[in-house]
């Protein structure tokens, strides 16, 4: 469908999942008597987070790290950099750090300090991914290299039967995409396939170019100057973290939505889809590992993917215990719950569907209904 066809949640369905669902989330923070917000838990990742980025950092630009050292703080580096994205950054766009705007603004500025923008992100991932998830011609997320089928829609070309074995091989370069390529790319595409209203102002322009030339001067060019290796290494650091950095990042999407038990569903002619918002989420969505402490603290609670779609501005720290409301509530209404127990279930969920989009069968997902 056209990106720019105007899309319609059907307003006709029962709102009744939705709205009992919010009373309960909503009773649960008053019984905690706790804030939606950060915790001193959060506080504490987010230094924790912090330091071992700036660390890094701090130790590949004091030029005192053998090479081989050098190589693997520079992986780390690029690691810690994903984890600013996920945990720190995203919570903060999303206004679910802090109920000042002020403090979410602030902490927002580290995706730009990744190389990324925050401008932008607040429009294709805020407004654009969680508003039209997992629809085809729409969610921006689904528009990737034509190397990938990675939905229904798309052509399907003959390399494609080979997805399954180089997929793995292309996600690591996520990040190089982003940075270089697709944040310029988007720019221009504010007010026609990102449908909003108003062009970016010349400030945003301003803090785009300024803060791109800062992240490339800062981690790509300073080293030249610093280091004592030779530049081939250099640029190979530099290449080690952001390979790191993108398959971290591309991961998070590939689990969430693009395994085999979540939808892709189209409008019709006019527009309309055939569920309301907060079910059309459910439908689209998956957890992973959520009983995994690691995944937990690591992947910034986007394993509860679920809960995150149907409560973006709640601080991630919260969602492990929301989701059993979520899950419950969701079964109650005989509403899908899509969830997978471990890492390792959701790849081989995630290598099924892409078998499938490689080979052009007809798709038919497997919703798993909620479970307690």
């Amino acid at each position: 469908m056209s990106s720019s066809q105007s899309i319609h949640f059907n307003r006709n369905e029962s709102k009744v999942f939705h709205t009992e669902l919010r009373k309960r989330v909503d009773q649960y923070f008053k019984d905690k008597n706790v804030d939606v917000h950060a915790t001193m838990t959060m506080h504490f990742k987010t230094v924790l987070i912090a330091v071992s980025f700036f660390g890094s950092w701090g130790l590949i630009i004091s030029d005192i790290l053998p090479l081989w050292l050098f190589y693997i703080v520079a992986a780390f580096n690029g690691f810690t950099s994903a984890l600013i994205g996920l945990n720190i950054a995203h919570d903060a766009i999303h206004g679910a750090y802090s109920k000042n705007h002020t403090v979410n603004k602030a902490l927002g500025h580290f995706m730009c300090l990744i190389g990324a923008n925050d401008y932008m992100w607040s429009i294709k991932h805020n407004k654009v991914h969680h508003t039209f998830t997992n629809i085809p011609g729409v969610d921006d997320d689904l528009n990737q290299p034509s190397i990938l089928r990675i939905a229904p829609d798309q052509p399907l070309k003959f390399y494609h039967r080979y997805q399954t074995f180089y997929m793995f091989l292309l996600y690591p370069l996520a990040s190089f995409s982003w940075i270089f390529v697709r944040d310029f790319k988007n720019l221009s595409r504010v007010t026609t396939d990102f449908r909003e209203k108003n062009p970016p102002s010349t400030t945003e322009y301003i803090r785009f170019f300024g803060f791109k030339a800062l992240y490339f001067s800062v981690f790509l060019i300073l080293p030249f100057f610093v280091l004592h290796y030779a530049w081939y290494h250099i640029l190979a650091g530099f290449m080690t973290a952001r390979l790191v950095e993108g398959f971290v990042l591309a991961m998070i999407f590939q689990l969430a939505h693009l395994v085999e038990d979540v939808e892709f569903p189209e409008p019709d002619a006019a527009g309309n889809m055939e569920h309301n918002w907060a079910i059309h989420q459910l439908c689209t969505t998956a957890n992973f590992a959520c009983k995994n402490p690691m995944v937990n603290f690591l992947y910034g609670g986007l394993n509860f993917q679920i809960e995150h779609h149907l409560f973006p501005n709640i601080c991630h720290i919260h969602y492990a215990n929301l989701s059993y409301i979520v899950r419950d509530t969701a079964k109650e209404f005989q509403l899908p719950y899509n969830e997978y127990g471990t890492m390792a279930s959701a790849v081989g969920a995630h290598i099924r569907m892409m078998d499938r989009f490689s080979r052009g069968d007809e798709f038919k997902p497997s919703t798993k209904m909620a479970t307690i």
